[in-house]
């Protein structure tokens, strides 16, 4: 089993930034790779970016905007949002892959203000 808490959600104004953490705990050695998804109101949840080694991915309406990164030591990954957007307003999830299973954590709400 692997556990994750989101922090550092709040709300912000249009340009300005967050750094959201997402720290691990459990069977972290598993884990293959991490990212961040969000899901707007009424919306499906979608992929922001994920990190896997050494490897980044990014969805297009983030890139340039956003940075995932992780810090082995802290079992924590983060992502840093700078130049923020109203559309960019969402809960937004961590996600953990392992060879078998994938494991969300509870969230944490986004709001940008316009």
């Amino acid at each position: 089993q692997v556990q994750l808490v989101e922090s550092g959600g709040g709300l912000v104004q249009t340009g300005g930034s967050l750094r959201l953490s997402c720290a691990t705990s459990g069977s972290i050695f598993a884990i293959s790779a991490m990212g961040w998804y969000r899901q707007a109101p009424g919306k499906q949840r979608e992929l922001v970016a994920t990190i896997s080694g050494g490897s980044t991915n990014y969805a297009d309406s983030v890139k340039g905007r956003f940075t995932i990164s992780r810090d082995n030591a802290k079992n924590t990954v983060y992502l840093q949002m700078n130049n923020l957007k109203p559309e960019d307003t969402a809960v937004y999830h961590c996600n953990a892959r392992s060879a078998i299973f994938q494991y969300w954590g509870q969230g944490t709400q986004v709001t940008v203000s316009s």
